[in-house]
Formats: structure tokens, sequence, C-alpha cells
């Protein structure tokens, strides 16, 4: 069981490195005359992420979820994948990356790398991952729990940004 906690723990990590990159590039865009949108419900999706990386070991621990193979493994490459699709996606939009949702006037939308073939392959990220993550360890109620959350607050999230970038593309 000590694994799963390293596993949350790595994640958490990634999550935190995600900050510093996102803080850096936030910088970088305002020094640009970069504009937020959606300030509102970004509060929102920090706790139901920071949520998730407590739900799902708490899940685990106290109704004493096993680590069943045939699920968790699976789920561990979903996650990995996942992982390597989010950074995927920090490479190829270099600086306008954020987690926050920042327009720099008279950039282009970036159209190469996953953005090729998925207009949000970031959130499908968060999502596989939303769902992966608990389930590495059969936390399936943290798994429908945030699943559910996430649907509502990508729905708000992509409808803004998808306003944010319509004068851009």
């Amino acid at each position: 069981m000590i694994a799963y906690p390293v596993l949350i723990l790595l994640v958490a990590a990634e999550r935190l490195a995600e900050l510093v990159v996102a803080r850096r590039h936030l910088a970088w865009a305002r020094s640009k005359g970069g504009v937020e949108y959606g300030a509102g419900h970004y509060a929102w999706i920090v706790a139901a992420h920071a949520g998730l990386l407590v739900a799902a070991p708490a899940e685990v621990w106290l109704l004493h979820r096993p680590f069943l193979p045939a699920l968790g493994w699976p789920m561990l490459a979903v996650v990995l994948l996942a992982q390597g699709l989010r950074w995927w996606c920090v490479a190829t939009l270099g600086s306008q990356w954020n987690t926050r949702i920042v327009v720099v006037p008279g950039m282009p939308l970036v159209e190469r790398g996953p953005y090729r073939w998925i207009r949000h392959p970031n959130y499908v990220a968060v999502v596989a991952e939303g769902i992966a993550l608990p389930l590495v360890h059969t936390a399936w109620l943290t798994a429908i729990a945030f699943t559910a959350a996430n649907a509502v607050l990508l729905t708000v999230r992509i409808r803004v940004e998808e306003a944010a970038l319509r004068p851009c593309g």
C-alpha cells in the first residue's frame, strides 16, 4: 500500500511543477499585455484537483480498497500516458501554456503537436488522469465524484476559453 501514496505524492509534485511553470508563463503573458479570463472558476478547479489528491488515498485507507492488478496496472499506464500528454501540451504551447486562461493579444492559435488533432488535448489528459489515478487502487467513489465535478468545471472552462480565443481564430 505504500506505493500508492508515493504515486499520489509524485502527482502532487508534478502539479506543483505545473504551477511554477504557469506562474512564469503568467508573468510573461502579462508583460505582453495578456488578459486573464474566467478567474472566478479557477479556485474551484484548484480545489477539485487538490480534493482528488486527498480523496483517493483517503478512500483507499478508510475503505480498505485493495490493489487489483488487472485494474491497477492498466490505470497506472493511463496515468503515465496522461502525464506525457499534459507535458506535450506544455512543450507545444511554450510560454502560452498556463493553468489559467490567459490570452496574449496578437498571438495565433497553436495548431501543432497534439493540437493538430484535438482542440483541447490538455483536458483529455485531465479527464483520463481523474478517472485513472483513483482507480489505480480501486478508489472508485473518488473517480466518480471527481469525474462529475470535473465535467461541470470543464464545461464552464471550455466555454470561457473558447469565448476568449474567438478573436484569435
